[in-house]
This record gives C-alpha cells, sequence and structure tokens, in this order.
C-alpha cells in the first residue's frame, strides 16, 4: 500500500501486480508486463494482462473512484486513468499522456428504443472521446506503455479510427507515429486527422488483413511499437469504458450490452471488464453481450453458426469502414466473451445500418455508420425474439457523427450505393431543397 495525494483527500491506494498471460488455457505461459510481445512465442496465441496479486475493497473504490471526479488532477480527470487501479501499471503512470479521454455520456433515445422494438434504449457514446472514437481509451494505454518501454516509434494499421487515435496520442507523447491505411478505403474524416496529428501515413495497395501481416513483419524487424488491438494494454484501456459505464449506473448492469463487431478488441475488452468486475464484486450480474456483424464483413457470425474452423472473409465489404476486417485477430478472446455472458453474434446489411443511423440521428445523436450497426442489430434482435421489449439495453456507439460526413450526405440525396453499386433507398432520408430568394414563395412552402 502506498499513500496518494488527491487535491484534498488522501485515499488509499492498491498497487495491483500484473503479468501477460497467454490467452490459450493449454499453453498458459506467463511473461513479465514489460515484455514487447503480443502473442505467446511458444503457440502463438494472443497475451491478456491478468492480475497476480491484491484484492480491492468495492465500497472503498466506488467512492474514491466517484470522488474522483472534482479532481483537477490530470489522471482523474481522464475518464480511464480515474480508474487506474484496474490497469497494469503497478502506480508508475510518468509515461501517461492524457487527453481527458472517456468521460462519455448515457444518451436516452426514445425514438431508437421505437424502431429497435424496446420500450427504452440507452446509448453509451464514446464519439464523444477527445479524437472522436472509443480508441482513445485503449490507446492512452497503449502509447503509455510504449513510452513506459522507451520506444519511440510506434505503427498501427487502420481502416481510420485507430489512425486517428494513434496519431494524436502518440504525437502528443513525443512518439513518432506511423499509419498504414488501405489505399483508398478510408473515410476522408479519419484519414484527415492522422495527418492533421502529423502521423507518417502510408497507404498500402492491400487491405486491411494483409497490411496487419506486413507491418508485424516491419515491426520486428525495424523495432517499432505495434499499437492496433492485439496489443493487450490498448484492451485494458478499452476496458475502462465499461468500467465507466457501470459507475455512471451505479454499478447496476444492464441485461444487455450491443456494439459492433469489426476487429473484435472491444467484445475483447468488454467481457474482461466485466468480468473483473464480478470477480472483484463490483457487480452481481453479468450482462450478456450482443455483437452486431455488417453482412459483407461477418466472418465472426459465420463461425458462431457452425462452429466449425474459423474462417476469415478474404475481401470483405462494407460502407461501415470501422468494421470492414474479414480476419480479426481477437476472435478467440471474443468467442470466450460471447460464452462466458451467454451473448450473441448477429449481422446486418448495409440497408440496414444506414437506416438505423438515420433514425439515431433523429434522436439528435450522430454517429459513424459502424456505431449505427448496433440499433440495426437490436431490430432484428427484438423481432426474433431474443431481446425482449422490457430489457434493459445499452447500445455503444463506437464513433462520432463526422467521422464519414460524405456517407451522410449520399444518404439523405438518395446517392448511397452498397459496395456491390446497389442504390441504398434513402427510407429516412432528409434531401436538402433549393428555394429561391422570396419570402412569400419560402412562406408557403413552409406552411405547406
Amino acid at each position: 500500500m502506498i499513500f496518494e495525494t488527491n487535491g484534498a483527500h488522501i485515499v488509499d491506494t492498491l498497487i495491483m501486480l500484473a503479468e501477460l498471460v497467454c490467452f490459450e488455457q493449454k499453453c498458459g505461459a506467463r511473461f513479465p508486463i514489460t515484455e514487447p510481445i503480443y502473442n505467446c512465442p511458444s503457440c502463438g496465441v494472443l497475451l491478456e494482462v491478468r492480475f497476480i496479486n491484491g484484492r480491492l475493497d468495492p465500497q472503498q473504490w466506488k467512492k474514491t473512484w466517484r470522488e474522483r471526479r472534482t479532481s483537477n488532477s490530470m489522471l482523474d480527470q481522464s475518464g480511464v486513468w480515474r480508474y487506474r487501479e484496474l490497469l497494469p501499471f503497478d502506480n508508475h503512470y510518468d509515461s501517461v499522456t492524457s487527453l481527458r479521454e472517456g468521460n462519455t455520456p448515457l444518451l436516452n433515445a426514445p425514438r431508437a428504443a421505437e424502431y429497435g422494438g424496446l420500450d427504452h434504449l440507452t446509448f453509451k457514446h464514446q464519439g464523444f472521446n477527445p479524437t472522436g472514437s472509443f480508441k482513445d481509451n485503449g490507446m492512452t494505454c497503449g502509447v503509455a506503455q510504449a513510452a513506459r518501454l522507451g520506444r519511440k516509434r510506434v505503427a498501427c494499421v487502420s481502416t481510420g479510427n485507430t489512425s486517428a487515435s494513434m496519431a494524436a496520442y502518440s504525437s502528443a507523447a513525443g512518439l513518432d507515429p506511423i499509419v498504414f491505411i488501405p489505399h483508398g478505403e478510408i473515410a476522408y474524416g479519419k484519414l484527415a486527422q492522422a495527418l492533421e496529428y502529423g502521423a507518417r501515413t502510408l497507404q498500402v495497395q492491400a487491405n486491411f488483413d494483409e497490411i496487419l501481416a506486413l507491418v508485424r513483419l516491419l515491426a520486428d524487424r525495424l523495432g517499432i511499437y505495434l499499437l492496433n488491438s492485439i496489443n493487450p494494454f490498448r484492451i485494458e484501456g478499452q476496458k475502462t469504458s465499461i468500467v465507466e459505464m457501470m459507475d455512471q449506473r451505479d454499478w447496476n448492469p444492464p441485461d444487455w450490452i450491443v456494439l459492433p463487431g469489426g476487429n473484435l478488441g472491444n467484445t475483447s475488452a468488454f467481457g474482461k471488464a466485466l468480468r473483473e468486475l464480478r470477480d472483484f464484486g463490483f457487480i452481481q450480474k453479468m450482462p450478456r453481450l450482443a455483437v452486431i456483424q455488417a453482412e459483407g464483413s461477418a466472418p465472426f457470425y459465420e463461425y458462431m453458426q457452425t462452429r466449425g474452423e474459423f474462417r476469415s472473409t478474404p475481401n470483405p465489404r462494407t460502407l461501415a469502414t470501422a468494421i470492414r476486417i474479414g480476419d480479426p485477430v481477437s476472435w478467440p478472446k471474443a468467442l470466450n466473451e460471447i460464452t462466458v455472458t451467454n451473448g450473441v453474434v448477429e449481422k446486418v446489411s448495409e440497408q440496414e445500418i444506414a437506416d438505423a443511423k438515420a433514425v439515431i440521428g433523429r434522436c439528435g445523436i450522430g454517429c459513424e455508420p459502424a456505431s449505427a450497426a448496433t440499433l440495426a442489430g437490436i431490430r432484428k434482435l427484438t423481432n426474433a425474439g431474443v431481446m425482449r421489449a422490457h430489457d434493459d439495453v445499452i447500445a455503444v456507439l463506437t464513433g462520432n457523427v463526422l467521422k464519414d460526413p460524405d456517407y451522410i450526405y449520399r444518404y439523405h440525396t438518395g446517392q448511397l450505393k452498397d459496395p456491390e453499386g446497389k442504390l441504398i433507398q434513402a427510407r429516412y432520408g432528409n434531401q436538402p431543397v433549393t428555394v429561391p430568394n422570396d419570402v412569400d414563395t419560402i412562406t408557403r412552402m413552409l406552411e405547406e
């Protein structure tokens, strides 16, 4: 135990020691937390951070975490580092760079609830993060680990949000960020962020999965620290969005937490957070996870239907670029979390995503296309009887509405086409109207 001064408060801070552990139970290899690896050298399976000692008093830490909201400390103002007792940094925070990430709201959405077949629906909007997506929760921890290890160059492969987040946090930390993106397959709103935040940006003529394999070779050869979701510290940061969600709900878990599924890092993080909160005694029941994928990029959904061999989607197709991933590296972890939470996996069409996104917008809540997969999935799950109208449901919106403004304009003006070139119907379109500069004409139009 050590004591930490927190404004006018002095709180007893427990140091939770941690290690990296192979996620494959049959292997179970263990490594120091400062080992710069992502996969088990023995069997190749992804690693997970696990605490090896310590015990949290739920009542004490619920109170402390709530009190930190009023602190002016940089760590306390972060919606990630406020819950630092659940992060594997052994009370060493000199390497932390924060942009006041987290602190994202829970928003009620009656219109979306009705559309989804629910009595009530709440959105956890991660698009309120500094760079406009949930990636910031994980990136602050990933960049802190890079600095802790003394790495100067960091890299990621991205369809958009990861590149924006990594560029911002790495530049703020004084590191050299390198972004690899699929050529021509990134929303310009996201690409603009990576460029603005100073990342060296390489557009590779390949898809996400092919580029990730390439970058892993480059990272090993050049000593670059990789900050994709295969990095276990990214997962540690992303799990705090669930801790914050439970804190915002006074530690009363919902029945369901619904989220989009791409590389499945969030699924891994959310399930891990729920397991830890249950095991430490913070919550008494486990919400069910519902992961929603786009039809043209749904390898995890297809696997869950057959439970045979996991097969990637060689050429993933969806306008929801944030989840356009055909070979999600975190699927074994995601499978575990779906199993532990008795969760489900669903897929939705491009039309369903576009309509759901427009409905969310009519709630006064904007989001990127991938986020809207949640509401589209809820609608399918309630129609199928998997969800009930009175269920307590939180849907996670992963990105800001301005991540892909071109998508919005094309939908509302009836010009949006799916990856096959088929026109998506603007069922909830809101097309701008051209009018003359004449007060009488405009008056008649508005009265009609």
